[in-house]
């Protein structure tokens, strides 16, 4: 980098918008997926959608790869810097610009934390749906470049379906509009192709979120079992049956043991082999039979205990363990692997079994917690990435899981992206066709290659975004 773009870029964001002593950069160096690292030439922390296009100007000019980041949740590597690169986080730009309840939406900046604007919807009988489990710390920008889920997604969809405009800065800096919202909007499908994206085709400033009424009635439910299994085929029961609930979420025993140990504590019955977390909402008629069919289902699998939270207070407590299940993992290893796949619901016995078989013969240690009613699975790895065998041994455990799920139906990702973590296992899973024709559309958003380049799609090096071919 040549020693006047600094100089041209703090004249730009001055000295809060511009992070130069390497120490400072230090955290910048990795996301949620921590064993991959490195450490930005700079980060630039714009405070407007005209700070970022200016400087996005400049780099475009020099050819200097930029990786977009958020809160640094994610659990990919997507917003792990790329050598010889610059991050721009989004933390400045977390205003609330509008609220329309009349409408029902909501236009925010990006660096906007998700809960913050449900929180801002609360008089107003609404609420954003989608609800990532890291919803207090992850930003609105970094949702919508991984199409994030989350627990409530089995009934309200991902980000994808809440999304009606964006503002985005692309590579060279020019500025695309696509935030008014629109009832039957005309041509490509702009805001479906940027959503999911994983910052490889612009950065998103301003988001327009749709906001969904709050229901009358929320009911939240706990079926204690003794096995697994049970509980596996309990959901898919519920959904063969056509019950409705908004979400369906599975614990396991240590998972349930290391929530119970922590500050999350929920009440959970650490003697249980597992737990269904279930949400029911909608009118009063409605949720009293979906309790009941739920209930009957349960019951019929065995279960050890059946609650009903009796207030909201009991509710957010229930959650709080649910949400809360990752930070505790911290008290069985230092660190954690959390795959993302999705499988078929009928087959969600099955590849538990084999998740779990596959990390046992690698003599790892795996926790289950998931969205059982997407078939999104999480087969988690507790272990030290200081130990270069175990490291090993979890990059092969994890390649053996994403194949045997993809071989039963499934596929790679269900909410956290591509990122550097399943970027070459893309071809489990595509043909060199379909990949050369991401690069494609790629290519038509960022012909210059900047944008988070190396990221999802496998390429020959950092600065080349031409496709590799694949040999099946």
């Amino acid at each position: 980098m040549h020693t006047t773009i600094p100089r041209q870029l703090q004249s730009i964001l001055g000295d809060e918008g511009m992070i130069a002593d390497k120490n400072r950069r230090i955290p910048y160096e990795c996301d949620g997926l921590a064993f991959e690292r490195e450490i930005p030439d700079l980060v630039l922390l714009p405070a407007s959608t005209e700070e970022l296009q200016a400087c996005l100007r400049i780099l475009h000019a020099a050819g200097i790869p930029v990786v977009a980041r958020g809160a640094g949740t994610g659990l990919t590597g997507g917003a792990t810097p790329v050598k010889g690169g610059v991050v721009i986080g989004l933390a400045r730009m977390r205003k609330i610009l509008e609220i329309d309840p009349t409408n029902q939406f909501a236009r925010v900046e990006a660096g906007l934390v998700n809960v913050d604007i449900t929180h801002a919807c609360d008089d107003h009988g609404l609420f954003y749906a989608p609800d990532p489990s890291s919803q207090t710390a992850c930003t609105i920008g970094g949702n919508v470049a991984n199409n994030a889920g989350g627990p409530h997604c089995f009934k309200y969809g991902n980000t994808s379906r809440h999304i009606l405009g964006l503002k985005i800065v692309l590579s060279d800096g020019e500025i695309l509009e696509l935030s008014e919202p629109e009832l039957d909007p005309s041509g490509y499908d702009l805001l479906g192709l940027f959503i999911g994206s994983e910052g490889m085709f612009g950065i998103a400033t301003e988001v327009t979120l749709r906001l969904t009424p709050r229901a009358e009635v929320t009911e939240t439910l706990l079926a204690v079992f003794p096995d697994l299994d049970q509980a596996c085929d309990t959901v898919t029961d519920i959904i063969a049956e056509h019950w409705e609930p908004s979400a369906l979420e599975i614990m396991d025993q240590l998972t349930i043991q290391a929530v119970e140990a922590s500050v999350f504590s929920a009440g959970y019955p650490p003697d249980a082999k597992a737990v269904l977390l279930i949400e029911v909402e909608g009118s009063r008629p409605e949720c009293e039979a979906n309790v009941a069919g739920i209930e009957a289902i349960a019951k019929r699998h065995g279960i050890m205990e059946w609650r009903r939270a009796a207030n909201d207070k009991e509710r957010k407590k229930l959650w709080a363990g649910r949400k809360g299940a990752y930070g505790a993992m911290g008290r069985i290893a230092p660190d954690l692997y959390v795959s993302d796949v999705v499988v078929p619901r009928t087959k969600l016995r099955q590849l538990v079994r084999q998740t779990t078989d596959i990390c046992e013969r690698y003599d790892l240690k795996i926790t289950n917690v998931f969205h059982a009613g997407d078939g999104n699975l999480h087969p988690n790895i507790s272990y030290d990435r200081r130990d270069a065998d175990q490291m090993r041994r979890v990059l092969a455990a994890a390649d053996e899981i994403m194949r045997v799920c993809i071989d039963a139906g499934g596929t790679l990702s269900g909410e956290h992206g591509i990122g550097l973590e399943k970027r070459d296992q893309m071809h489990m899973y595509f043909e060199p066709e379909d990949m050369e024709a991401m690069l494609g559309v790629r290519d038509a958003w960022d012909p210059s290659g900047i944008m988070n380049p190396g990221k999802m799609i496998p390429v020959r090096a950092c600065n080349e975004h031409r496709p590799l071919r694949f040999k099946r």
